[in-house]
This record gives structure tokens, sequence and C-alpha cells, in this order.
């Protein structure tokens, strides 16, 4: 199989053990976002300001801190971030700011009254703004981002190699599955990627690998749940020691589990 730059990270998943190959390169990538964002990105000015503006999602911000490396780069992250959004939100409250003071001193008559309309007051649409604002924020990862992008490209790399080279075909229907959520991906690429002819050779292969190791999974696991039967104790393990971690990662994708 001929490797190319972009081919080889896709190639080296699948030929590592795991349940779920797209969950191995997406594992990886975050870890090397990771790294990037607490180093090399503290140096890059268009960085900087994309870090201000968007910030990071609750796991990318609980993956930095807990790597408890370069605390100092974070915390100037942090710092600039809260600057930006503090910023941002008295921008929107000083514009209304007039108009709110001038509704806290409606008598109480009239504010029922306003109630009863349909019209709304300044204040309700300002709180509007100001949630549409916050829940904006709140789905802006830089790292998900990126990741996201990245994995788009992964993917497209993983129906190239499947219809232009044996070898990875081979590699790829011999592996042990996807996840249901790197699954349901492939299924709604198909589309985007293949012809009639081809989707349906391509689903008759992924839908034949994915439910036999769905039922690999399954069974792995129903034999580990049998072993705290008093009566097997004796019985060989097979694959199932690990089969809970496994199971659980087969269902919900990548997750971090101890």
């Amino acid at each position: 199989m001929k490797e190319q730059i972009y081919t080889i990270p896709v190639v080296d998943a699948f030929n590592e053990d795991s349940e779920c190959a797209i969950c191995t390169l997406e594992r990886k990538l975050e870890d090397q976002y990771i790294e990037y964002f607490l180093g090399p990105s503290l140096m890059e000015p268009d960085c900087r300001i994309e870090t201000n503006e968007k910030g990071f999602c609750t796991r990318h911000f609980e993956l930095l801190y807990n790597r408890q490396e370069n605390r100092l780069g974070l915390g100037l992250i942090v710092d600039t971030h809260l600057q930006e959004q503090n910023k941002e939100l008295k921008k929107m409250y000083s514009k209304k700011i007039s108009y709110i003071q001038k509704e806290s001193e409606t008598t109480l008559v009239k504010s029922i009254s306003n109630k009863l309309t349909s019209k709304k007051t300044s204040t309700e649409k300002f709180v509007e703004n100001m949630v549409q604002e916050l829940a904006s924020l709140e789905k802006k990862c830089m790292i998900c981002g990126k990741m996201s992008y990245t994995m788009e490209r992964y993917i497209d790399v993983i129906f190239y190699l499947w219809f232009k080279e044996r070898e990875f075909r081979d590699l790829f229907n011999n592996n042990k599955g996807f996840c249901l959520v790197h699954f349901r991906q492939l299924l709604e690429s198909m589309g985007k990627y293949l012809n009639s002819r081809d989707m349906a050779i391509f689903a008759d292969n992924l839908l034949k690998m994915q439910l036999k190791n769905m039922e690999r999974v399954q069974q792995e696991v129903n034999w580990f749940t049998e072993k705290f039967d008093y009566r097997n104790n004796d019985a060989p393990w097979g694959n199932s020691k690990d089969a809970l971690p496994r199971s659980i990662q087969k269902i919900t994708g990548y997750c971090n589990l101890k």
C-alpha cells in the first residue's frame, strides 16, 4: 500500500487493536490539540484572537487543566478569554441599560398590563438576546472545531483507501468494527462519497463486519457478568476481563473510563 502523509494516521489507527479505529484517530488527534493549545498556540496572535472569542467546551477545559502542564499558559488563555467575554457582555448591557432601568421603575399596574399584551418589553428583548449570545458561546470550542474538520478529512481518506487500496480494504474488513457513533458517521457519509453501486458494496461489507463484532462484544460482556456467579469461579475469563469498558466504548464512542 502506498503511504502518503495524509494516509499514515488512518492506516496506523486501523493497524491498532481497538474496538473502533476511528476512536483511536479521535483520541490521538485530541491529544495533539491539547498539547498544541498548552504550547505553540500561545505564541500565535491569530490563534489567541480565536481562543479569546470561542474558548473551549467543558470537556476540553477539563482536559487542558487536568494535564497540569503549563498552568501559566492556560491561565493566560482564560484571562484574555474572560476579558473578551466581559467586554461583549458589558457592550450589550450598556446599549440597553437606560431602557432596563426605566422599566424597573414601572408601576405594578402597568407591568401587569404589559404582560397582557403580546408586545415584548426592552428588558425581555435584551434577556432573549443575552441568552442567545451565551447559548452560542456554549457551542463554541476551539478544539472541537479543529477536531471536527480534521476528522472529516480522515473519513475522506478512509473511503478513498477502501476503494483504491486492496490492502487497506482487507485491513478495514478485518477490524473489530466501530463504535455506534462512528458507525453512524460512516453510514451518513456514504451518500457524499459513493455512487449507488459502490454504496451497496461498502454497506454490505460494513454491516457484516459491524454486526459480527457487536455480537462478539455483547457475548464478551455477558460472560463478564456470568463470571460473578460462583459456579463459574474456575472457568476461564477469555476476553471478558475488560469487556465492560470496551462494550461501553462500543456504544458511546471514545471516552475516558477509569
